[in-house]
């Protein structure tokens, strides 16, 4: 699993700087260049605190993340589209 180059991917899609993404999140910004380089494991908290962050579920992260490398070029609509996908699924069921 790669998550710090998706998590890194994802805030370049989503146009955002490690700044913006470290105020929005509540995590450091020398944490964050960790966690993009893959040098440091982030918690499970801390994993869904920057998926929040990015506008994404936490099962649509990591689903990137446990991905092979050319699944990870997906482009911000796609990654919307699948995490409008998964919500509507966890939506419907919870009916």
């Amino acid at each position: 699993m790669n998550l710090g180059r998706t998590i890194k991917h994802c805030r370049i899609i989503k146009r955002l700087t490690l700044t913006q993404l470290s105020e929005s999140s509540g995590v450091s910004i020398s944490h964050l260049c960790l966690l993009e380089k893959n040098k440091r494991e982030p918690s499970l908290a801390i994993i869904e605190t920057i998926a929040k962050a990015l506008g994404l579920p936490l099962s649509v992260l990591i689903f990137l993340a446990a991905q092979k490398d050319e699944l990870i070029d997906l482009s911000a609509s796609q990654i919307e589209t699948l995490s409008k996908a998964v919500m509507d699924l966890m939506s419907d069921a919870k009916k």
